[in-house]
């Protein structure tokens, strides 16, 4: 997973809360009633990040949140279709994400933890297939994951020491 530091203070920021959980810790006194948020946030022109925040109010979880995916954003490639250069899956613990190509016209078909970092990464027609776990965090860290590991032709091109037009032929 390649890793690039982006300054997100240039990036018109976008986020989506995907989840919301109450955690409840039970002790002496009662139960202690806490939030974590599961945030995405990005500039729908090839940035995105996922985060996690964690309070006792669901507008400062949501806050955390959003902090932390932005300390976590990646670059991902977008083609001139608006959808991914290849078709590749991602995997983070037990849940993996499967990407497809998709032509102009088809849309995101991606469910609803997948579709919202797809939504805010600025595709338009790809479509996903969750597997695995269900598990909406880690669906999230799946399809980044997989988003971050695709390579353009270019990068290709250029590690093979050929041209595009050759890559692509």
């Amino acid at each position: 997973m390649k890793r690039t530091i982006i300054d997100a203070s240039q990036l018109e920021l976008t986020e989506k809360v995907v989840s919301i959980k109450r955690v409840t810790k039970v002790v002496k006194g009662g139960r202690n009633f806490r939030f974590a948020a599961l945030v995405v946030v990005g500039d729908g022109n090839g940035h995105v990040g996922a985060g996690l925040g964690k309070a006792t109010e669901i507008p400062e979880a949501i806050r955390k949140g959003k902090e932390d995916a932005i300390k976590k954003l990646v670059e991902v490639p977008l083609d001139e279709n608006g959808s991914i250069p290849h078709d590749f899956s991602g995997k983070f613990g037990s849940a993996s994400v499967l990407l497809k190509r998709a032509p102009g016209g088809t849309g995101i078909i991606a469910g609803g933890p997948a579709r919202a970092v797809l939504e805010l990464a600025g595709y338009k027609n790809i479509r996903t297939k969750s597997l695995g776990s269900n598990n909406k965090q880690n669906v999230v860290l799946a399809t980044i994951k997989g988003l971050s590991g695709l390579t353009t032709p270019e990068e290709v091109a250029k590690k093979r020491g050929k041209s595009v037009e050759e890559i692509l032929a």
